[in-house]
């Protein structure tokens, strides 16, 4: 297909905010592909792998200006002064395309099977001379794109489409194309399908074909799945009415979600809840699962607790959450630093997928393929009940022991990879915080020059849009060594910055953060409608996804329950 095409695409859906237009414009689109354009669905996301991989471009700004001014005879410094004019790379590059080199004359016109293979390339060159055959790789694409060719091409590097284009909208594309967008469970369909597979080529390979060849699509060890999450229970009462009882109750730890899987090979791996693999990072973790669980494959899930070696006292999330993203040391830091597996649910085992047998089966088949170890592994702490009174001891158990509050769960319930459903709640302390990711943020003065120390801090909304909810400025620390510091947050934000004005920045939203708050006003400033009160910078949260955050609902919820009070 030519590349021109699918950039007709990008432009439409950036033109219009309407869901369902977009919906439209790609029904339209995904009708006209055929089984061999599917990897075009990842350039529709922005990606060139499906969203599992751990593959990435790794293409800084620089490097697209380097190929910007390769391929168009501009001076480096003629571009850098347009980017922090317009703010946008992909604008500068459709602006400057029309000063190419007069050896650009006779390149070829761009198919996306070209931009695809260039690009696929790019995370694969390692060693010496890795930049120069990667500025070749870019330089070749910009130098025989047009101007709206280039402008999607920079983007797509850079990660940034800008198009407006959600998973929620790829679905219910897939849906109007293939299936029957007046009935739900197509939708359900599709979702759950995405959720098991993180790959939408592959389902829209299956819904090609129809309903049937959709559900054939299942679980894989080796492959992270998208983790089933928890909505908040009110009380322990209306988690009772909503689970039914008798039902289980397991401590909520204070750590991070790990999907362990082993393959048929016998590959053991270790996700996070982001799909991203953790298995270098843990090693212990993998020789735990080795000598305590049995099976030739299978897939569970679970918490990861980070201890003291020495008191034996469970940590807080924040000390050791240094561990997910680690690439030196790692021996080192796994001995100082060490966490327990607490296994609280298996999807697959034996090459069986177990995601339609309910809770209780499933917990009963850890029980029998799992050794437990004290800091090492073992597996939640559980009790079934009928009894408030005992589920109110349980909690106050949870709480006095360090733990987050407890999960209630629905003995009967399946599993639901990447939903937030009614089977399982949570039930914490009355605590006012919500997960946010970090949109923007404005350089500090005097001593704090030099460091970011404002924070756009922005929640969702149905459609994936995100809204600024307030300015986070207090929480962090001045010094590296007293704790989480302006500095550490700043180095984490200064690569994701998009667009630059005077003292503030844009950022890709990709850091997410726990906010504490006192209470919640409505406010005409943000685009929220609404303004947290005395928002204080809690964690980050490098397990997360801007897809964990809070919802706009959530955000009116919590408003209208405060104003009730």
């Amino acid at each position: 297909m030519k590349y021109s095409q699918l950039c007709e695409v990008y432009e439409k859906l950036e033109s219009t905010t309407k869901r369902l237009e977009k919906t439209e414009i790609l029904r339209e689109f995904l009708l006209k592909l055929k089984h061999q354009d599917s990897q075009i669905i990842y350039l529709l996301k922005g990606r060139i792998f499906p969203d599992y991989s751990q593959k990435e471009m790794g293409i800084s700004e620089q490097l697209v200006i380097k190929a910007l001014a390769k391929s168009t005879g501009l001076q480096e410094k003629e571009i850098v002064k347009k980017w922090k004019s317009i703010g946008d790379l992909g604008k500068v590059a459709e602006e400057t395309a029309s000063h190419k080199s007069q050896k650009t004359i006779f390149s070829k016109e761009l198919t996306t099977e070209k931009v695809l293979e260039n690009l696929k390339k790019l995370p694969e060159l390692e060693g010496k001379g890795t930049v120069e055959k990667k500025l070749g790789l870019i330089s070749e694409l910009l130098a025989s794109s047009s101007p709206t060719e280039a402008k999607y091409i920079a983007r797509t590097l850079l990660g940034d489409l800008r198009i407006g284009l959600g998973d929620g909208v790829l679905r219910d594309s897939i849906v109007w194309a293939f299936l029957d967008k007046e009935n739900k469970e197509d939708f359900v369909l599709v979702q759950e399908a995405y959720d098991r597979a993180t790959d939408f080529a592959l389902v829209f390979e299956k819904a090609k074909q129809g309903k049937e060849a959709i559900e054939e699509i299942g679980l894989e060890p080796g492959k992270p799945v998208k983790v089933m999450l928890a909505p908040k229970a009110e009380s322990i009462k209306d988690a009772f009415e909503t689970v039914q009882v008798p039902c289980a109750i397991e401590f909520k730890y204070d750590g991070f979600r790990m999907m362990i899987t082993k393959d048929n090979q016998g590959v053991i791996k270790i996700f996070t809840r982001r799909l991203e693999e953790v298995t270098l990072q843990f090693p212990e973790v993998k020789e735990y699962i080795e000598k305590h669980i049995q099976g030739k494959n299978f897939i569970l899930d679970s918490e990861a607790v980070g201890f003291n070696p020495k008191t034996k006292k469970y940590m807080p999330f924040q000390d050791i959450s240094q561990r997910i993203k680690r690439k030196y040391d790692i021996e080192k830091v796994a001995k100082e630093l060490p966490v327990e597996v607490n296994l609280f649910d298996i999807l697959y085992y034996n090459s069986q997928s177990l995601i339609k047998k309910p809770f209780i089966e499933r917990r009963k088949l850890l029980e029998k393929i799992t050794s437990e170890k004290k800091w090492q592994i073992v597996l939640a702490k559980q009790i079934i009940t009928s009894s408030e009174k005992e589920a109110e001891e349980f909690f106050q158990e949870a709480i006095k022991q360090g733990e987050e509050g407890i999960m209630i769960k629905s003995l009967q319930s399946p599993y639901k990879p990447g939903a937030r459903v009614g089977y399982m709640l949570k039930f914490k302390p009355d605590m006012n915080e919500f997960d946010l990711v970090i949109t923007g943020a404005e350089y500090g003065t005097g001593k704090r020059a030099g460091w970011l120390t404002s924070f756009d801090a922005s929640c969702q909304d149905g459609d994936g849009n995100l809204l600024e909810i307030g300015k986070v400025s207090t929480g962090l620390k001045e010094k590296p060594e007293e704790g989480l510091s302006f500095q550490e947050v700043t180095e984490k934000l200064k690569p994701l910055i998009t667009k630059i004005n005077g003292k503030h920045v844009q950022v890709k939203p990709e850091i997410v953060i726990t906010v504490k708050y006192q209470d919640i006003q409505a406010s005409p400033s943000y685009s929220s409608g609404f303004a947290l009160r005395f928002p204080r910078f809690s964690s980050l949260r490098p397990d997360r996804t801007q897809a964990d955050i809070a919802s706009l609902e959530d955000i009116k919820k919590e408003f209208k329950k405060g104003n009730n009070k």
